[in-house]
């Protein structure tokens, strides 16, 4: 407890910024549903049998997994909020459709005929009766959508919109329980003071609802207003990067050294989920460069994929002229250091069955358990080549990159894939396996970018390029052992060792 404490204090203003960002979704999100929702259902009302139809569209909508909404949208909108909301916005329809039909179809069908036989206009029975009569089950549909809102928007930081879900994901990437429970606390307080809310306008007057909800759009207007407001002209560049502490180091050196040397400023935006989220949102011009390794470019963006052997030098060349022939994009030089795929086990298990190389699980593959990445799983260079490299038929459970150390460490796996640098390695005591048959690739990493970039600003390439042939493979783990296990700032280890190089002044 006292360690939560200390993380929240420590984390105050990355809280607030966090609570802010997920505030304005969850409430732009709910504002664009309730607007297209109300008047929808409105017609409906009167068009009952369109009504059954619209309906059962909605409620299918709402059972397509969030994460695969999410990736469906991003190679059309991008990265930030837009897919965010909008994937928000398809979940919020359903509840507040339903209720507020159901509500206005509840109606005693005498007071229609009455409103009728007064002369009254349609929309003056809206107003009158219809609307006040309808208000508590309306309500209550908006409360249901809104705590799922709230709860659905976490995810939001694995595209780049921020929120409390940043707090969870990086909590659950480094295993630290207290930033888990900073960000899952924060969400479900907040869904609770606004269902209680929410539950107190359900007995209250129409005029009551609707100024609450006039206040509530003036003052979601009044916290987008600073950055619709003109700024000074100024180059600004976002940097992004995958889930993990060695992305995030790598990032904040780009960051360091080119703000250092130019009038340029940079956004940092760690933790994005996969591979795939970054390449697409540098090709729409989401972000400007992001940390690319030369084997994943090879082994996944390359379509098809090239044949090439394992040597470095020939690896970077083909991913480089590849990427730039396919893509446009420039994939800059190189560090010294291979953070490339490996597997392992425990030493106690490496001990118990003798094994040293990859080949050696093949005698024991029906004892052991293996938990891998769904991207691991799914790579030539990863489990598909083991299968028909080493001829093994793992028992493979896929998992978070984050889960694996978990369940190497609780038992449930006991074979696992890693990076070369991870710092988990030496703090589970686990062994890496030779790769005898040579199956995985060369895996350096280099900025990757658009090439108008370059050719807007080619100064960033000698400053890029600084780092070309820096960084060995122990010096990478021990920050990456820095920032995921003692927990200090990525920006303060990529600081400190720029610096020790004489790359960038005290």
């Amino acid at each position: 407890m006292a360690n939560l404490f200390s993380t929240f204090q420590e984390r105050f203003g990355e809280w607030l910024a966090a609570l802010g960002q997920h505030l304005q979704l969850s409430l732009l999100t709910l504002l664009v549903a309730i607007f297209l929702t109300i008047p929808l259902a409105i017609y409906l009302h009167s068009h009952k049998k369109v009504a059954n139809w619209v309906l059962q569209i909605a409620g299918i909508f709402q059972t397509i997994p969030s994460m695969a909404l999410l990736g469906l949208f991003i190679p059309l909108m991008g990265i930030g909020t837009l897919p965010a909301l909008t994937a928000l916005v398809i979940y919020a329809i359903f509840p507040i459709l339903e209720n507020t039909v159901t509500a206005l179809n509840g109606i005693d069908p005498s007071l229609e005929e009455a409103g009728i036989a007064f002369g009254m206009t349609k929309w003056e029975r809206l107003k009158k009766f219809e609307l006040p009569l309808a208000m508590p089950v309306i309500v209550s549909g908006v409360r249901t959508a809104t705590v799922m809102i709230i709860g659905t928007a976490t995810l939001a930081a694995l595209v780049g919109a921020g929120g409390l879900g940043s707090f969870i994901l990086l909590g659950i990437d480094r295993r630290n329980a207290s930033l888990i429970l900073i960000g899952a606390i924060s969400s479900a307080v907040l869904a609770i003071l606004f269902n209680t809310l929410l539950k107190w306008m359900e007995k209250a007057k129409l005029r009551t609802v609707f100024t609450a909800f006039a206040v509530l759009i003036l003052g979601l207007g009044a916290s987008y207003t600073p950055s619709l407001l003109p700024k000074q002209e100024k180059d600004h560049l976002v940097i992004a990067g995958k889930l993990g502490p060695e992305p995030e180091i790598l990032m904040n050196m780009y960051k360091l050294l080119i703000e250092e040397n130019t009038d340029m400023t940079v956004t940092v935006k760690p933790n994005f989920g996969k591979t795939d989220f970054l390449y697409q949102a540098l090709k729409k011009g989401d972000i400007d460069i992001y940390p690319e390794f030369t084997g994943t470019i090879t082994g996944t963006l390359l379509q098809p994929a090239p044949k090439v052997s394992n040597d470095a030098e020939e690896v970077f060349e083909a991913a480089r002229d590849g990427i730039k022939k396919q893509d446009n994009l420039v994939l800059l030089n190189h560090m010294a250091y291979q953070n490339t795929y490996a597997i392992a086990v425990p030493k106690s298990v490496a001990k118990e069955y003798n094994l040293k190389t990859i080949s050696d699980l093949k005698a024991v593959q029906d004892k052991l358990k293996a938990g891998f990445t769904l991207e691991f799983n799914d790579r030539e260079d990863g489990n598909k080549g083991l299968q028909s490299v080493y001829g093994l038929n793992l028992n493979v459970s896929t998992m978070e990159p984050a889960l694996r150390y978990q369940a190497i460490q609780s038992g449930d796996i006991q074979i696992t894939d890693a990076y070369s640098t991870d710092a988990e390695l030496a703090r589970y005591d686990l062994q890496v396996l030779e790769d005898d048959k040579h199956l995985f690739p060369p895996y350096q990493g280099a900025p990757l970018m658009k090439a108008e970039l370059l050719e807007k600003h080619p100064e960033l390439e000698g400053i890029l390029n600084k780092l070309s042939g820096k960084i060995t493979e122990s010096q990478m783990s021990q920050m990456n052992y820095q920032v995921g296990i003692e927990g200090k700032k990525a920006e303060a280890v990529a600081r400190d060792y720029l610096v020790k190089e004489g790359l960038l002044k005290k």
